[in-house]
C-alpha cells in the first residue's frame, strides 16, 4: 500500500474511498488478453492498480504491469474509462474502494512473464469465451465484453 493511501486509511479507516486506477489489456498475436489471478479473493483480473501521487496514468500502467507480471509494455492507447457499482472492491482487511479505471491497450515488449507471488499468483492469456469460465473480479466481464465487442472484425 502506498504511503499516501496509508495516510488516508489512518484518517478514514476502512470507509469507502474513490480512487483513480489503471488497467492494462495486453493482447497476444492470437487476440487473447493477459489476465492475472489476484491474491486478494483469488479472482482473475487484468493487471492494474491505483495511480500514485504525482504519477501519470501512463506511468502507473507501465509500473503495475511490470510489478504484477514482470513484463514491460508499450501502451497503444486508451480503450475506455469505467466506473460504477461493479468497480467497488472490498479487500480482505475490510478496506473498501470504488475505482475509476482507465483501461489501456498494450503490447508486451520485454521482460519475463511471471506472477510476483504476492499480489498476483498466476498469469495466463485468455480468449473472451474462456474468460467467461473464470472466477473474475466483478468489473472484468464488463470491460472485456466492451473491449472484445469493439475489437471483433465486423462484416460489411
Amino acid at each position: 500500500m502506498s504511503p499516501y493511501l496509508v495516510q488516508l486509511r489512518n484518517k478514514v479507516g476502512h470507509d469507502l474511498l474513490l480512487l483513480p486506477s489503471v488497467t492494462v489489456l495486453a493482447f497476444n498475436t492470437e487476440g487473447q488478453v493477459l489476465l492475472v489471478r489476484h491474491a486478494n479473493n483469488n479472482v482473475w483480473v487484468a493487471p492494474g492498480g491505483m495511480i500514485e501521487v504525482d504519477e501519470t496514468p501512463e506511468q502507473a500502467a507501465r509500473r503495475e504491469m511490470r510489478e504484477e507480471t514482470g513484463c514491460e509494455v508499450e501502451l497503444l492507447g486508451i480503450l475506455g474509462v469505467y466506473g460504477g457499482p461493479a468497480f467497488r472492491v472490498r479487500y480482505q482487511n475490510g478496506d473498501e474502494v470504488a475505482y475509476v479505471m482507465t483501461v489501456f491497450e498494450a503490447r508486451i515488449t520485454g521482460g519475463e512473464l511471471k506472477p510476483d507471488g504476492q499480489e498476483t499468483l498466476e498469469t495466463r492469456f485468455s480468449s473472451y469465451s474462456d474468460s467467461q469460465n473464470l472466477t473474475t473480479g466483478d468489473w472484468l466481464p464488463e470491460v472485456l465484453q466492451d473491449v472484445f465487442a469493439r475489437k471483433m472484425p465486423r462484416s460489411s
